[in-house]
């Protein structure tokens, strides 16, 4: 399928986006301001209908906020309900809503290690599955980005460990076999692969002294903010991007290197 232009009327769906200091916000922000209407989804139904009414009134672009347990496929389903019947057509997907993995290896249960499982890759899944549906019923072609973490490669550090690295890993396999079964359709599928960023999945607000310890292996000697994140997604989403696929794009100021 050879790439044609995006609509002017297209829309972004963004799961993750009811925590203030999340990446998912800034996300929605940098699409809304590049001309993206945009579907935000995060299980805080409260949280994501107020961000979506703010941001609806400061970008001037159609914004709809949605609660939904992504890893529930049939609550995906309904909020894709409510995405079509309000929003113009789904061209861009990005998957940040995610939960935190802080158990130690002996530690880690069978019900916990479903949980983070469910959550960070099954979640993925149900939602690549409900938007490139509608990306290939349309015909359109369209972005997939999900979200990996440093610690698919490390195995897990100070706030995440064993079962959250696991899950991690899984999104890289989804992202590439996605990326494969998809590229006939003019779906690109890739990853973002964030290294210490300070968000509230890092455990609430970093101390400078917490902060100074985590970037003590990082070559730009600091943690990455949510807007660096989301410069990135706003190019997977692109049209520039077209020919990115089943990539796993690190973020992470250099960390990987170490």
């Amino acid at each position: 399928m050879s790439t044609t232009p995006f609509p002017s009327e297209r829309t972004a769906v963004v799961t993750g986006a009811g925590a203030p200091r999340g990446i998912g916000r800034h996300v929605a922000r940098a699409l809304a301001a590049s001309g993206w209407n945009v579907a935000v989804l995060d299980i805080d139904e409260s949280a994501v209908t107020g961000f979506a009414s703010e941001l609806a009134e400061e970008s001037g672009r159609i914004v709809v906020g949605i609660g939904a347990d992504i890893a529930d496929k049939e609550s995906v389903e309904r909020a894709f309900a409510t995405i079509d019947a309000e929003l113009p057509p789904v061209l861009a997907e990005v998957n940040l809503a995610g939960i935190p993995g802080p158990q130690e290896f002996f530690d880690l249960t069978s019900e916990n290690f479903t949980r983070i499982m469910d959550v960070n890759a099954k979640g993925t899944l149900f939602m690549m599955q409900a938007a490139a549906s509608r990306m290939i019923e349309a015909g359109t072609g369209g972005r997939i980005v999900n979200t990996s973490s440093i610690t698919a490669y490390d195995g897990g550090g100070t706030f995440s460990k064993t079962g959250y690295a696991a899950a991690k890993a899984a999104v890289l396999g989804l992202t590439r076999g996605g990326a494969r079964e998809l590229g006939k359709h003019g779906i690109t599928c890739n990853s973002i692969v964030p290294g210490p960023i300070d968000t509230d999945i890092m455990g609430g607000t970093l101390t400078e002294e917490r902060k100074t310890g985590m970037s003590a292996d990082i070559p730009l000697e600091r943690v990455g903010q949510p807007q660096e994140v989301a410069g990135l997604i706003k190019f997977l989403v692109s049209e520039d991007s077209s020919f990115v696929n089943g990539d796993a794009v690190f973020v992470d100021g250099g960390k990987h290197m170490v």
